[in-house]
């Protein structure tokens, strides 16, 4: 995982008037907390942060107090129609050290014949990892399977240095078998009531 650096700056004005602020300048409040500090008040430049959340657990790189941190996006707060960043929330880590987080299921390859449905229980997959090791994803192979099959935490392959933090047995994806239409049914009912 590559580590996304961005040139953030201390916050020292707080309350929604210094919010619009910092927003209407192009920037996106946000707070540093973990690892017992204070909490540490930042304006992050929007463009690049919004480019970087578009990467899943991004490692971001950010100066505090003259010195270079790696932070964890935790919570991101969007305006509810824009869906612009309004505040992020980050979590100071460090190297070597081990945190939980979900990683997306990619689902390849073609379900067997029939018009079976794949559904995804679990969107992602909640792993423990080291922080400066986050896997992006983890891919799946649905190849061949046949309606009633199913795949658990704890069949998928999980990169190196990755553990499960969920329960083995939790499905994540299973396939439902399909569904004859209404239509179709009564076309059979019909033909039958016929055929007596």
């Amino acid at each position: 995982m590559s580590e996304i650096r961005l040139d953030a700056e201390t916050r020292t004005e707080f309350g929604k008037g210094a919010a619009r602020r910092a927003r209407r300048a192009g920037f996106v409040p946000g707070v540093v907390y973990g690892h017992g500090h204070a909490p540490v008040h930042l304006n992050l430049p929007g463009h690049a942060l919004m480019m970087a959340l578009k990467t899943p657990n991004a490692l971001l790189v950010v100066p505090i107090e003259g010195k270079d941190e790696f932070v964890l996006p935790k919570a991101v707060q969007r305006e509810a129609i824009k869906r612009s960043i309004e505040h992020v929330d980050l979590l100071l880590v460090k190297r070597g050290e081990k945190v939980t987080v979900e990683i997306p299921v990619i689902a390849e390859g073609e379900l067997a014949p029939g018009g079976n449905l794949l559904e995804h229980v679990l969107n992602s997959l909640p792993v423990e990892a080291e922080a400066t090791h986050l896997p992006e994803s983890v891919t799946v192979s649905v190849e061949g399977l046949e309606a009633g099959a199913s795949i658990t935490a704890g069949e998928i392959t999980l990169p190196k240095g990755t553990t499960l933090a969920v329960e083995a047995d939790t499905v994540v994806l299973q396939v439902i078998g399909a569904q004859a239409s209404q239509a179709d049914a009564d076309a059979e009912a019909a033909e039958a009531a016929a055929e007596a």
